[in-house]
């Protein structure tokens, strides 16, 4: 996260939340989110620029996309109860549910006052939370366990992952004047298709990891999980038992070095990658195809898909 994104968030907490100590705790989140390598903003901006923006508090809009992902990082974290060691999980839940409130209350304040700036005629609130909706939306189907095919996982990422990137793209893309809606259009399929494969990619870690974050323990059902479930009745039957409550999990893990064999000679993740190449290949059709401005436009790609084109390459 860059520093001027930290000073205007800073900036818009003091102006918003005048109680010292929940002050203090909204700047500790923003400060450990800042120590990561977030791109959030930079997708923002990067959009808006490649498409020939030039809006003048484009940051502030690009601090905004950092504010708004970051609450829903916090609620993921609040669901699956993982990520213990971050501030937000430390203190008590009522204060961190506070400062949920507190970013929610300061997005949909900043981007009205924004949208007083702006030449354009779109409601930027009510694009904005149609795609963070998308994105709700595809979190409780993860949660609720209807996952049960390739086809419903997909749907339920692009859901999920996919609106979060396009929500980036959209605080950037909606500040642009004369934006045809055929770029917006590409601009979102493009986001989709950068969403899956960075979920994939991030799935395909989580599966064969054996702590609190694996997915596996949760009994969550991605892509890699899917896989295993639907080729595992003869080679490792104990994943089905235990995914239909015929194992505990402590009964399960006393399987885990079978476990991790089996994922990895099984092909799940080589089906994986095949999957997230599809998306790449649209992905840079997508890229290709739309008007934008150098260098912005490969500062997009770099911070987005540009890495999956490696690994698109090692499988040819």
């Amino acid at each position: 996260m860059d520093r001027y994104v930290v000073e205007e968030l800073h900036r818009v907490i003091d102006q918003y939340i005048v109680s010292d100590d929940l002050n203090t705790l909204i700047k500790q989140f923003i400060q450990e989110k800042a120590s990561e390598d977030s791109i959030w903003s930079r997708i923002t901006e990067y959009s808006h620029r490649m498409l020939g923006g030039t809006f003048t508090h484009i940051g502030q809009v690009a601090a905004l996309s950092e504010l708004i992902v970051l609450a829903l990082d916090i609620a993921d974290d609040l669901q699956d109860q993982d990520n213990i060691a971050k501030p937000w999980m430390t203190c008590p839940p009522s204060y961190t549910l506070n400062a949920l409130l507190a970013f929610q209350t300061i997005f949909m304040g900043e981007m009205g006052r924004l949208q007083q700036s702006y030449s354009g005629t779109s409601n930027l609130v009510e694009g904005a939370s149609h795609i963070l909706a998308g994105a709700i939306n595809g979190q409780q189907k993860d949660l609720n366990s209807s996952i049960t095919t390739e086809a419903d996982c997909l749907a339920m990422v692009r859901e999920k992952s996919g609106s979060l990137i396009k929500l980036a793209c959209y605080m950037g893309y909606v500040f642009v004047e004369n934006c045809t809606q055929e770029t917006i259009e590409q601009m979102n399929e493009l986001a989709d298709c950068i969403g899956i494969m960075a979920q994939i990619e991030n799935d395909m870690k989580d599966v064969m990891r054996f702590d609190l974050k694996n997915d596996l323990i949760q009994k969550k059902r991605t892509l890699p999980i899917i896989f295993l479930l639907l080729h595992g009745d003869e080679d490792f039957p104990i994943l089905k038992q235990f995914y239909e409550e015929q194992l505990t999990a402590e009964q399960f893990l006393k399987h885990k070095l079978a476990c991790l064999q089996y994922i990895s000679e099984s092909g799940c993740i080589e089906y994986c990658k095949i999957v997230q190449s599809l998306y790449f290949n649209r992905a840079e059709e997508l890229y290709n195809s739309m008007p934008s401005c150098s260098p912005w436009r490969e500062e997009f790609k770099e911070i987005t898909f540009g890495t999956y084109e490696i690994k698109e390459e090692s499988l040819s």
